[in-house]
C-alpha cells in the first residue's frame, strides 16, 4: 500500500480475509448540520453497513495521510473543528490537501479515489454531482462525473441531487460511457425525491445481478465503475413539484445575492431545509441510511465466488 494511504486496521483485516466492504465519504462530517448531527448520521450509516454483513470505511485526510476506514475519534474530530480549518477536497485538491498536513473532507470523487487505493469496490453515497443548472455559460459541471471514468468503484446512490439539471446530467454520464443501473427502480431517483421523472438507462431488481454486471464489466477491461440507485424511502420522500418551485425561488435569489461556484449547492439545499420545515434534513439522512444498506448488501453480493454460470 502506499505511504501516504493509512487504512484502519479493521477494514485492513476485512481486505486480507477478503470480505466484504463500503467505503463512505466525509464531507458531511464537516460541512453538514452542526454537531452533534454529523457524528449521529455517521453512526446511523456505518450501522446500515455493518447490518447488511459489511464493513464501513470512512475515507478523509488527515495529518498528510489518506485515511481509509475512520474511527470515532476520527469522526468526532472531523464534525467538532470548525468548517474553515477542514478543506472540502475533491479529486483535484488532493495533493494539495495532503501536503498541507491538515484535515480534508473528501467529496464523492476525492473518496473514490481513496476507494480504489486500498481495493474497495463500492462505495456509498446519498447522491452525486452532475450538471448544474446554468452550465451551458458556467460550464459548471462535477468532477464527480469524470471520476467514475477513473476509478473501478460501483457507486450506490439515490441519483443526483435535486439541485442539478438531471437530464444533461445523464446524457453526460452516457457520453462518459458510465453504466446506470435502478435496483428495483425504473425512475432515476433525484435525491430526496423518489423520481426525477426520468429512467433509468438500465433496471435490475436482483443485487447478484448487478455484481455480475459489474464482474463482466471489469473482467472485459472496460474503464472506471457504474451508478447503482435507489431511491429514498416513501416515509421520508419530498414531493418533487414542491422542491422544483423552492430551487426556482432560491436560484432567483441565489443570483440576486451574487451566489455562485461551490456556495450554490449547500445555498439551494439550505433553502429546501427551510422551506420544508426540516423535512429535507430528514430527507437527506434517510437517503445516507438507505444507500449505505444497499451498498452493503451489493459488497456482500461481490464478496461471494462467481457462480458456474457466470463469467
Amino acid at each position: 500500500m502506499h505511504a501516504l494511504v493509512e487504512i484502519h486496521e479493521e477494514v485492513h483485516e476485512a481486505l486480507l480475509e477478503r470480505r466484504p466492504i463500503v467505503a463512505l465519504e466525509s464531507a458531511t462530517l464537516a460541512h453538514g448540520p452542526p454537531f452533534p448531527g454529523p457524528v449521529e448520521t455517521a453512526a446511523a450509516v456505518e450501522k446500515a453497513v455493518r447490518e447488511a454483513g459489511a464493513i464501513p470505511a470512512t475515507v478523509g485526510i488527515a495529518d498528510g495521510r489518506f485515511v481509509i476506514g475512520m474511527d470515532g475519534v476520527d469522526i468526532e474530530r472531523f464534525a467538532t473543528a470548525p468548517a474553515d480549518r477542514v478543506a472540502k477536497v475533491s479529486s483535484r485538491g488532493i495533493g494539495a490537501a495532503i501536503a498541507s498536513g491538515g484535515l480534508g473532507a473528501t467529496t464523492v470523487a476525492a473518496a473514490l479515489v481513496g476507494a480504489e487505493l486500498a481495493g474497495i469496490p463500492v462505495f456509498a453515497t446519498a447522491g452525486v454531482g452532475g450538471v448544474h443548472r446554468g452550465a451551458g455559460g458556467t460550464y459548471d459541471v462535477s468532477a464527480d462525473l469524470t471520476q467514475f471514468t477513473r476509478s473501478k468503484v460501483a457507486v450506490v446512490c439515490a441519483g443526483a441531487k435535486s439541485v442539478l439539471c438531471v437530464r444533461p446530467t445523464l446524457e453526460y454520464l452516457e457520453t462518459l460511457g458510465v453504466p446506470v443501473i435502478g435496483y428495483r427502480c425504473a425512475d432515476f431517483p433525484a435525491f430526496y425525491c423518489r423520481s426525477s421523472g426520468l429512467r433509468n438507462p438500465q433496471r435490475m431488481d436482483d443485487l447478484a445481478d448487478i455484481a455480475r454486471a459489474l464482474r463482466t464489466h471489469w473482467d472485459l477491461g472496460l474503464p472506471g465503475g457504474a451508478l447503482v440507485t435507489t431511491p429514498v424511502d416513501e416515509a421520508h420522500a419530498l414531493d418533487r413539484d414542491e422542491v422544483a418551485s423552492v430551487l426556482r425561488r432560491a436560484l432567483a435569489d441565489a443570483d440576486r445575492a451574487g451566489i455562485t461556484g461551490p456556495g450554490i449547492t449547500p445555498y439551494l439545499l439550505t433553502a429546501v431545509s427551510r422551506a420544508t420545515g426540516g423535512a429535507g434534513d430528514e430527507a437527506h439522512r434517510a437517503v445516507l441510511v438507505s444507500t449505505a444498506r444497499t451498498a452493503g448488501d451489493l459488497a456482500v453480493a461481490l464478496s461471494r465466488p462467481p457462480t458456474r454460470s457466470q463469467p
